[in-house]
């Protein structure tokens, strides 16, 4: 049960807890900044699966202009690898 209204064009995606990963982490390093934030999912991220997102007004753009949805992030793409090529 939930206290917020259902929207039909969000049906079929599920939301995901995301640890944010900055440059230093990419590189191999330790992370220096700590977010967190939900993101919509709806190409089916697994755990542990590193995903591109976007934020604020973009996050919606999937769904334009055929519906507005309450969204602030939205996973765009799995990704298989991410490569940092200049020392950080």
């Amino acid at each position: 049960m939930t206290l917020q209204k259902s929207y039909e064009t969000l049906a079929g995606g599920r939301y995901l807890l995301v640890e944010v990963q900055d440059r230093f982490s990419l590189a191999g390093k330790p992370r220096k900044v700590r977010k967190s934030l939900v993101v919509y999912d709806d190409c089916g991220a697994a755990e542990g699966d590193l995903i591109a997102f976007t934020e604020s007004r973009e996050a919606t753009m999937p769904f334009y202009p055929e519906k507005r949805v309450p969204l602030d992030a939205y996973n765009a793409a799995i990704l298989d690898a991410a490569v940092i090529s200049v020392e950080v």
